[in-house]
């Protein structure tokens, strides 16, 4: 997980001043880089299912209670494989990510996603095994990668975020297309996760619009 040692967020923090002065100011700005790494492959996947298209209060809560079902309220596989219908609607969870929590779950059970192997998989063989889940798309996986592995050079040109982020501090079209957004983060390469931190941090603490006016 390269994202947790402070001498190479360091080295990259100085890569990136140099190769671009709009990031070197959002990064002097917003401060020290503090990504925190979440553990636990199946559940992060869970969380990520769970709050898909819903409002971040709302998946707290859906998982809260997806917790109270669970033995020492941890989820695990196991566990929600012995969960009913039922239960799964008590807790808040719709049919659609009912689906995909089944699929997820039978795949992790029987083998056919391993956690282990996409901790050692490069990037994009670590996304392919990822997406064979219902419901884990390109982004989610990304996601995956950047803040449970600590990948290093993770750039995810489907994100929301990150398009208003480009779009206001590089002045890019109201709509940036991805082949836009993909070479604007080549400048980033090899460290566009910490990049891309940054410019989440940026919208987080106001600083697109202050710099737009």
């Amino acid at each position: 997980m390269e994202l947790t040692k402070p001498e190479l967020i360091q080295k990259a923090r100085r890569y990136l001043g140099r190769r671009d002065p709009v990031l070197r100011d959002v990064m002097r700005r917003v401060g020290e880089f503090s990504l925190r790494i979440e553990s636990g492959g199946y559940e992060v996947l869970v969380r990520a299912i769970i709050s898909q298209q819903i409002s971040t209060a709302a998946a707290k809560t859906i998982r809260q209670r997806l917790e109270e079902l669970m033995p020492k309220k941890k989820i695990q596989p196991e566990s929600v494989s012995r969960l009913s219908d039922e239960q799964l609607i008590q807790a808040g969870i719709s049919t659609q990510k009912r689906g995909y929590l089944r699929d997820l779950t039978l795949k992790t059970l029987d083998g056919t996603l391993n956690f282990k192997r996409i901790a050692a998989a490069d990037d994009e063989s670590a996304i392919e095994e990822l997406i064979m889940v219902r419901g884990v798309g390109r982004w989610t996986a990304q996601m995956y990668l950047l803040f449970s592995l600590g990948r290093p050079d993770v750039f995810a040109p489907d994100d929301l975020g990150l398009k208003n982020a480009c779009r206001h501090l590089y002045g890019l079209s109201e709509s940036p297309a991805r082949a836009e957004l993909e070479e604007l983060a080549e400048r980033w390469a090899p460290w566009r996760s910490i990049a891309s931190w940054y410019l989440w941090r940026a919208a987080d603490q106001g600083l697109l619009s202050e710099r737009q006016g």
